[in-house]
């Protein structure tokens, strides 16, 4: 493949150069993958008003989420095991989102250090992903070095107190690093870019955690360590905690649910995420631009309501921009892009993606990001 057109171009680029079990990871929903796959169809469901004899010069894709400025009402969103994906992935990840001008936000389960990023992209503030565990004093410590490496936002999952049935996970034996069976070796064996990157690297377990937890110094006890540590007794007074701690801007992120809207309002969060985790939770539950609306009817005027969930491409950041997020992630995308291609990848999916929202917006008669609102789009259809 010579020409890159779209983000479908890296994801079967990506399919090729990476070995299936991390591929899997990133490419799969829960059970049915029904709610996955419907993350992505649902935004084709809404069509766009052309509008035609406008003056589209000058036109600029440039906004704030959460008070920063951003090339693009886009970020990238946590993604675990990003470093499985790409030697170093998260790393190349945050240097093209740095390029680039967006937001880029490390996943607690990254295989690149807090430390790692922050060194690498020369302190240059990123956002931090938070799972909320049973160890408090690790929280404390994971807040505080996130606050030493000065991240500018913190985002809590809340979709994560327990893990969703994940099929191919399980049938591919998932680890990092991969366990060496005959079917795993196998497969890398075709894999040559991926295995000659991987061995070029120390960062090849999860950075954040091995060596600053008491007890966990190997991927075995991670293993046991990971299956007790995550917090089926999340509660609202968790993120009030949270919060105090953090002191700084934060984002609340797996909202699904009006009610919840309202309590993370509550909590004094920053912003809020519609999110189902990528399909990856709760299967049968409503894809993330279908539960937007809603949300920003009911809290958009009190808070920051960002989205995530089967953006693949620019005209899909329009539509949910168009209804009400002030902001949207991109996990997939830019998996697929680091997949294929490495930070060039990340690159060309950023460019993809900012060159579809630009013309589309102009397609639709506007010239300013700030400006788009739902009557781009045609009524009922939505």
């Amino acid at each position: 493949m010579t020409v890159i057109t779209s983000i479908e171009d890296l994801r079967v680029l990506a399919q090729r150069r990476v070995p299936r079990m991390f591929y899997d990871y990133a490419d799969t929903g829960s059970w049915t993958e029904s709610t996955y796959r419907a993350n992505e169809a649902d935004f084709d469901k809404i069509l766009l008003r052309q509008r035609v004899a406008v003056n589209l010069e000058n036109r600029t894709t440039r906004t704030t989420m959460v008070g920063q400025p951003v090339a693009m009402p886009v970020a990238i969103a946590p993604v675990g095991l990003t470093g499985m994906q790409h030697a170093d992935g998260e790393i190349l990840v945050a240097r093209a989102a740095k390029k680039f001008g967006i937001p880029f936000t490390l996943s607690t389960m990254s295989i690149c250090s807090i430390e790692d990023v922050a060194q690498a992209t020369g302190n240059h503030p990123f956002w931090f992903q938070l799972y909320v565990m049973r160890d408090r004093d690790f929280i404390e410590r994971l807040i505080d070095r996130a606050k030493a490496a000065n991240c500018s936002a913190l985002v809590v999952t809340l979709d994560l107190q327990i893990i969703g049935q994940r099929h191919k996970d399980l049938k591919n034996g998932l680890s990092a690093p991969p366990k060496l069976t005959l079917p795993n070796i196998l497969n890398m064996m075709t894999k040559p870019r991926w295995c000659m990157g991987m061995l070029g690297t120390p960062r090849r377990e999860f950075r954040n955690i091995v060596g600053h937890v008491k007890g966990v110094e190997n991927m075995g006890s991670l293993s046991e360590w990971t299956a007790r540590q995550f917090d089926p007794a999340l509660s609202w007074a968790d993120v009030e905690w949270i919060k105090k701690r953090w002191g700084g801007t934060l984002i609340l992120k797996g909202i699904q649910d009006v009610e919840d809207a309202r309590l993370a309002v509550d909590s004094g969060a920053d912003a809020l995420i519609v999110s189902n985790h990528g399909g990856r939770q709760l299967d049968g539950a409503p894809s993330s631009i279908s539960a937007l609306p809603e949300i920003v009817e009911a809290v958009g005027h009190r808070i920051e309501v960002h989205m995530d969930g089967g953006i693949r491409s620019g005209q899909h950041v329009l539509k949910a921009v168009a209804l009400g997020a002030k902001g949207t992630y991109i996990g997939r995308a830019m998996v697929y892009g680091l997949g294929a291609m490495g930070e060039a990848g990340v690159e060309a999916a950023l460019k993809i993606i900012h060159k579809e929202l630009d013309l589309t917006m102009a397609f639709c008669g506007r010239t300013d990001i700030n400006t788009v609102d739902r009557s781009i789009l045609m009524p009922g259809r939505y």
